[in-house]
């Protein structure tokens, strides 16, 4: 995850993090990239069951009940180890968290317990009288999925009808006074939608939107030829940061992040060394905290039956199930060799991401993108789209 907004505006600065400790406990929600410790940011996908069908869905979630699904007392417990390991926030999603009958009930018992509650939705289930009931239990975050405006939308979603009622809950959302942001993957359909997304923020005075390039898992493993070219990758991320610092300048400046492909990191710092030198260095300070590709480390998957895996698109591995070994166990067992490898990926690298300057601030990118293409989970990802020039080391040190 890469804070476009933070990084390239200058909101915040090395000193910022450092003032907590990097501390996951202790550092604000817009800090918790920069921590130390790492302790993971947990998603959960409490059901598989989502009231849409969405064409690059990474859980395959379909309309329909699954009868393995953690129940509410599993929940519980679950909750209580991910509290007592010090998770600093659990990420409700699905399928549609929104058609999870206990959804209340587990987000308040994880706030109780001293957590950050999230939920990730597609917002076409949040009316006025269930945006209040978030608010009331305390929810921090409401992050919705659009993937353009209505007719690209709708086409993506497999529903008719779904922008509006997507725009219905972001409304409702705000009418609670809760936090809410978008979630927009990119591709080849809609990424000459940016513009219009950036115009939806500001019109809404929506807070927040997460940029997912995508991933080849689930659904989306039949949409790799639908992925931007390097070239175009580049051009989308100019865009990206070009429009947000456009709000930043009108004095509307909007939360802004890139998800899912860790070569952000370094083009932005690249694109910064031309602008601003000075800025760059900072940026490249608070990158190494960043620490890039945190699969298995700072970031974890729950699926609703209660198997463990390293990120919500590791599906086809898992390192154990929280009904038979506490989830906290799970993680810090290095005795499993994926585990191991996850946790000191840097030694493990191949390819160009062997020799990359940027390797200490990447981490080698999205594995599953890699082993999605290549069988090997080791090698580079293909959707780095940085130039083997960019990644020369020369007279560079390693970042």
């Amino acid at each position: 995850m890469i804070g476009i907004s933070k990084l390239y505006c200058g909101t915040i600065e090395p000193s910022d993090a450092l003032r907590y400790g990097r501390e996951s406990s202790k550092l604000p929600s817009h800090l918790l990239q920069f921590s130390s410790d790492k302790k993971p940011v947990v998603v959960w996908n409490v059901t598989k069951k989502c009231n849409l069908k969405c064409v690059h869905c990474y859980a395959k979630a379909s309309d329909e009940a699954f009868a393995n699904e953690l129940s509410t007392q599993d929940g519980i417990r679950l909750i209580d180890n991910l509290a007592d390991f010090g998770v600093p926030v659990l990420l409700f999603s699905g399928g549609e968290p929104m058609m999870r009958e206990d959804l209340l009930k587990l987000a308040s018992y994880a706030v109780k317990k001293g957590m950050r509650a999230v939920i990730s939705t597609n917002g076409t289930l949040i009316n006025e009288r269930k945006a209040k009931e978030l608010k009331d239990i305390g929810l921090s975050y409401v992050g919705i999925s659009l993937d353009g405006m209505e007719e690209v939308n709708d086409r993506f979603r497999a529903k008719t009808g779904a922008f509006k009622m997507a725009l219905e809950g972001i409304n409702n959302c705000k009418k609670a006074q809760i936090k809410v942001g978008l979630r927009f993957t990119i591709n080849k359909s809609n990424a000459y939608e940016i513009p219009n997304i950036f115009k939806l923020l500001y019109d809404m005075d929506i807070d927040r939107i997460c940029f997912y390039h995508l991933v080849y898992a689930g659904r989306g493993s039949k949409l790799i030829s639908e992925d931007l070219s390097h070239e175009k990758t580049r051009e989308v991320m100019d865009l990206i940061m070009d429009l947000t610092k456009e709000l930043h300048n009108k004095g509307k400046p909007k939360e802004v992040l890139t998800v899912d492909n860790h070569a952000d990191g370094p083009y932005l710092y690249l694109r910064l060394l031309r602008e601003n030198p000075k800025r760059a260095e900072e940026v490249l300070k608070l990158l190494k905290m960043n620490e890039g590709n945190n699969s298995g480390i700072g970031i974890g998957c729950i699926s609703w039956d209660g198997s463990v895996h390293a990120d919500q698109f590791w599906r086809h591995y898992s390192f154990g199930n929280v009904l038979v070994r506490p989830f906290s166990e799970i993680w810090t067992d290095t005795s499993n060799p994926l585990m191991k490898q996850l946790k000191e990926k840097k030694q493990h690298v191949k390819g160009r991401c062997r020799e990359c300057r940027f390797l200490g601030i990447c981490a080698g990118n999205l594995k599953v993108r890699a082993e999605a293409v290549t069988g090997d989970v080791w090698e580079a990802d293909p959707a780095c789209y940085l130039t083997d020039e960019e990644i020369k080391k020369a007279s560079f040190t390693n970042a």
